[in-house]
């Protein structure tokens, strides 16, 4: 079973808050951590930017990497949202056997 991190930014709070309960309530993901306090640094449309964000960490199966990309861009404010998924290489089984057992298969 692989399983990965996510990484998505949004603008606010209230962002974070409508992302991480709908991808736990729908067992798209086992957990969601919500990091406050991010300043991002980016260029946009030619133009340097810099905002206040909340940063997601998403721990959930890999396959479902696509379906999670896809529930994120209905709910996410922003024309394209950073979204981006690492591999889990190691962990702690038990930890690892419950990502497995509270997201649903592909």
């Amino acid at each position: 079973m692989e399983l990965c991190v996510m990484y998505i930014t949004v603008p606010n709070a209230e962002s974070g808050e409508t992302l991480a309960q709908a991808l736990v309530e729908e067992k798209m993901a086992a957990c969601v951590n919500r990091i406050p306090g991010l300043v991002s640094t980016y260029r946009w449309q030619g133009k340097i930017e810099k905002d206040q964000e909340e940063l997601l960490v998403i721990k959930t199966r890999r396959e479902l990497v696509d379906t999670i990309i896809m529930r994120v861009k209905s709910l996410h404010p922003y024309q394209v949202p950073e979204i981006i998924a690492l591999p889990i290489i190691a962990g702690l089984k038990e930890y690892l056997l419950w990502v497995q057992q509270e997201t649903k298969t592909g």
